[in-house]
């Protein structure tokens, strides 16, 4: 396992990272554990949850599901906590509340007082604000994360898909205020979603921020598993993600990556997440896993060098996601 610094912080993640979306609903606590294990075993050191996953990312019975952070909780106990960086998110509601949900003062303290509580740790070392609060002055937020990194609560802040005009102005303000500006942003980046790469790669490179984007395999379509049809128990048909008119539009799409994986002795995971990492605005690629074996697969593009020519030819045959550039 390779590390990369996190922007101009002191903090190193392992190139691959595992997430925990699904971890205590549609992936079992003892699965996720599974994988969790599996993971620093293989080097990885950074952990991603959020307050929301598990318990809101699902069409199961609230009774039958645990939050995520509970499982990395539990895996915690049998690990060094200093060896590992773990990051979790606050935004969405997650009762019913006026005061549940968001990015004011209140929610965000009270949310993080109960991820700590489930994550069973006296701090996290990235906290995300999961989404922007249009309703909340970014002043409020911008001072809080701020608070809390001074109390020692949280090591870092950051955003997760947020515009990169709120994280210019969010850094800005930091500035004028004398307050501690986000370091890290995390938004979905994969070779059928590039739209970061004109405008969020520029501020990342301006400020020296980290970049921890997940969804490199697409949502599971970069994995092989559907390369001629749409399995049944696949997550994405449950969750009404693909259909078949879009499987009759990808599919030869994912044939010829396919022929290329084979071409250059990789795989189809290689490929596309060695792809994620050969852009040096990325840190760390966060990626999921219901299985050891598929975390086995997702480290083993950690350190692999694509050749030019193999990155020409997989952007080609996804070259209509190619970016815009507004800019001359």
């Amino acid at each position: 396992m390779e590390y990369r610094r996190m922007g101009n912080t002191g903090l190193f993640l392992s190139e691959i990272s595992l997430g925990t979306m699904y971890y205590g609903s549609y992936i079992s606590p003892a699965q996720g554990i599974d994988c969790l294990n599996r993971a620093v075993e293989l080097g990885i050191n950074f952990i991603d949850s959020a307050d929301r996953y598990g318990i809101k990312d699902n069409e199961l019975d609230p009774s039958a599901v645990i939050p995520a952070e509970v499982v990395v909780g539990k895996f915690l106990k049998d690990h060094q906590r200093t060896d590992l960086v773990l990051s979790t998110k606050v935004h969405h509601q997650l009762r019913e509340s006026p005061n549940s949900g968001g990015l004011g003062r209140k929610h965000i303290r009270e949310q993080l007082e109960i991820s700590l509580q489930n994550l069973g740790t006296e701090y996290v070392d990235i906290y995300y604000c999961h989404r922007p609060d249009p309703g909340t002055s970014l002043e409020e937020t911008v001072r809080t994360m701020t608070n809390l990194i001074e109390e020692g609560k949280i090591n870092y802040w950051g955003t997760s898909w947020w515009p990169p005009y709120l994280i210019e102005r969010a850094i800005g303000i930091a500035k004028l205020i004398g307050a501690v500006a986000p370091v890290v942003e995390q938004p979905p980046y994969h070779l059928r979603a590039r739209f970061i790469e004109p405008d969020l790669f520029k501020v990342v490179n301006h400020h020296h921020l980290g970049l921890t984007p997940f969804e490199g395999l697409s949502s599971g379509l970069f994995t092989g598993k559907y390369n001629d049809a749409i399995p049944e128990d696949a997550r994405l048909k449950k969750l009404q993600m693909v259909d078949e008119g879009f499987f009759a539009q990808i599919q030869p799409k994912l044939q010829q990556m396919e022929e290329l994986a084979a071409t250059t002795e990789r795989t189809m995971y290689q490929l596309a997440l060695a792809w994620v990492l050969s852009h040096e605005e990325i840190t760390s690629t966060i990626t999921g896993a219901r299985l050891p074996e598929q975390v086995e697969m997702n480290t083993s593009a950690s350190g692999m060098q694509l050749e030019s020519e193999t990155i020409r030819q997989l952007e080609e045959i996804f070259v209509e996601r190619q970016p815009i550039y507004h800019y001359r």
